[in-house]
């Protein structure tokens, strides 16, 4: 099942070495959002990112640093709801119901659907989902391997969620929760690679994942 992080939507302490220690402990994708930035300032994070690990990197709202930097993919929101004239790299947007899941997820590569339990980074922002519905949907087709998981995602839930059917789960809150300085990033890394299971990292230490 894929795993996709979203960044913290503020810049934070060693944020390029974290983000290399997740592509190394085995994250598939990592969405950068960064709501409130300017495009300097997300550019200036990019360049601190590993040249190898950029391809693995979808971009929201800056879509010329997708070009610049060549990123793995763009993602389509509210606020850019249309990819560039020419575009064909990989395509992803949000959704945030069962019918408009339906009505969009085959003109992406993939979808986020949310939130599908209450949300950890967004307080109040509860699940839109009842278990019946997701069901119903997993039996219609309409949750399949293009629909990516999205809101209140934790280990104690990743396998319903694969048990639903959906494609992958995007972690936001459930990472960043438990990283504030770099002196917390072995504890979070730990934490992911937990949640990559099956794949085992538990006999690497910290230096070790970030020479790989």
């Amino acid at each position: 099942m894929k795993l996709i992080v979203i960044t913290s939507p503020a810049f934070i302490p060693d944020e390029a070495q974290i983000i290399a220690g997740l592509f190394c402990a085995g994250l598939d994708l990592l969405h950068l959002r960064k709501p409130d930035a300017t495009v300097h300032e997300v550019r200036r994070l990019l360049c601190e990112i590993p040249v190898e690990c950029r391809k693995r990197i979808v971009i929201h709202d800056f879509f010329s640093l997708q070009d610049e930097f060549s990123l793995g993919g763009i993602h389509l929101n509210s606020r850019h709801t249309e990819a560039p004239e020419g575009y064909q790299g990989l395509l992803s947007r949000a959704c945030h119901s069962l019918e408009e899941v339906e009505a969009t997820v085959a003109r992406f590569d993939y979808v986020l659907m949310s939130p599908v339990y209450d949300s950890i980074s967004k307080q109040g922002y509860r699940s839109g989902y009842s278990q019946e519905a997701l069901r119903q949907a997993q039996a219609e087709g309409i949750i399949n391997e293009k629909v990516i998981a999205l809101g209140g995602i934790s280990e104690s839930n990743l396998s319903e969620i694969k048990s639903l059917g959906f494609g992958g789960a995007a972690l936001l809150g459930d990472i960043w929760n438990r990283y504030r300085t770099w002196n917390d990033a072995e504890e979070a890394l730990l934490h992911f690679r937990k949640l990559r299971e099956p794949v085992s990292y538990t006999h690497l230490t910290l230096p070790t994942i970030l020479r790989v």
